[in-house]
């Protein structure tokens, strides 16, 4: 008998509204700032993790690694516990005129 590859057992993957009005995977950053995914065994786990507002999908962890690669992203925690709250907004620079 065949064993299931643990690479595509689903997960529960944090999504937000995209541009197009689909789903988009959510991304976080590291402590040292690095573009993470983030996915949950459970959806028990996201929810004390991340609120019960927050929208997720399904996907396996080769589907999440593979819709993130073209951005660049290759790190991926899953069940991450530590949370911090959103930085405050950074104003942006008043534009430059030139004379």
């Amino acid at each position: 008998m065949e064993t299931a590859d643990p690479l595509d057992a689903p997960l529960f993957v944090p999504v937000r509204p995209g541009p197009a009005g689909c789903w988009t995977a959510r991304l976080f950053r590291s402590p040292l700032g690095t573009r993470t995914a983030v996915a949950f065994t459970g959806e028990d786990r996201l929810v004390r993790t991340l609120g019960p507002a927050q929208p997720w999908i399904r996907l396996s962890e080769r589907a999440l690694r593979a819709l993130t690669a073209p951005l660049g992203v290759t790190a991926l925690r899953i069940d991450p516990r530590l949370t911090a709250p959103a930085p405050a907004p950074v104003a942006a620079p008043a534009p430059v005129l030139a004379a």
